[in-house]
């Protein structure tokens, strides 16, 4: 017979096993970085602060988002100004320390890659001139790699004690990502030469990725609507030879798209520009790379 002691130490064991081994609270301000998080920290707990029908551009830094923010261990946003519109203002209503900018556990992914199309001037009107650099980058698998080395050497970091089940985490993570991002050069070979047009800068590293070729953009300047002048001249543009597509993000009007599609008779391509992992398809990162790959192939 067991004695009650040893029930209550058997007990007590068993519910220190059943706890995960390391246990944090992150911040993602965007679905992407998010799912970077699950993926390399499967046992932390992860806020995500915008979804993929939102333009991450304007966000409001509301109470919710602020007693999150108050709450993490940790954040992951894009940086190179794409949060510049709600994120201070969260950071400073939120109070919380660890999470100020040059601390370690506030990361900005755009620390981690190369931008490009840095500017050196701003339209002040609509905020979407980054000095920075492109910050849309998300939409490269390939600048993945150096951003989720960054947030292992921060977890490493900032949780010593559970170092070496971070550092083996994020081995497993990268050779996993190395063999999908062949795949998908692979695959968007077909898509080398591919003109469309597009709606803002959000595609242009995907472009790159991928060899198309951007030959027009339904705004006028960078962060302006399109206008009915704007997309006629647009439409003059590109009617002596139709690009194979219009590229349009899911969080984006898609008027100025489909006016411009009915005119020239070329598809519209939705994409989602960030993951929704409510979709079963878009649950890993890899999922929702291949959603938007699959997609692109209707170009052919």
């Amino acid at each position: 017979m067991v004695s009650k002691p040893v029930y209550w130490l058997l007990g007590t064991l068993g519910s220190l096993l059943a706890t995960p081994v390391y246990s944090l609270t992150i911040f993602a301000c965007e679905p992407e970085w998010a799912l970077l998080a699950k993926e390399l920290a499967p046992q932390a707990k992860v806020i995500q602060a915008t979804h993929a029908y939102q333009d991450p551009h304007y966000i409001e830094a509301r109470p919710s988002l602020i007693s999150a923010f108050r709450r993490a261990d940790l954040a992951i946003c894009t940086g190179a100004e794409m949060e510049i519109g709600w994120l201070p203002a969260l950071q400073q209503r939120a109070g919380n320390a660890r999470l100020r900018d040059g601390q370690p556990a506030m990361i900005y992914a755009a620390d981690a890659v190369e931008t490009i199309d840095k500017q050196e001037t701003h339209f002040l009107q609509t905020g979407h001139i980054h000095a920075q650099g492109n910050p849309h980058f998300q939409l490269d698998p390939t600048r993945f790699v150096p951003v989720a080395a960054l947030i292992s050497q921060r977890l490493i970091a900032l949780d010593p004690d559970n170092a070496a089940n971070h550092l083996r985490q994020h081995r497993a993570w990268h050779s996993q990502w190395l063999d999908h991002i062949a795949r998908w050069e692979n695959s968007s070979q077909v898509l080398k030469g591919k003109r469309v047009v597009v709606q803002h800068s959000i595609f242009d590293y995907l472009i790159r990725f991928t060899a198309m070729e951007k030959v027009a953009d339904l705004e006028p300047e960078p962060g302006v609507p399109p206008t009915i002048s704007h997309l006629q001249k647009v439409q003059q543009q590109v009617s002596a030879a139709p690009p194979d597509g219009i590229l349009r993000a899911w969080y984006q009007d898609e008027k100025s798209s489909q006016w411009l599609a009915k005119r020239i008779d070329r598809p519209v391509l939705d994409l989602p520009a960030s993951p929704d992992p409510n979709q079963a398809q878009m649950s890993s990162l890899a999922g929702w790379f291949d959603l938007i790959f699959s997609r692109l192939h209707a170009l052919n």
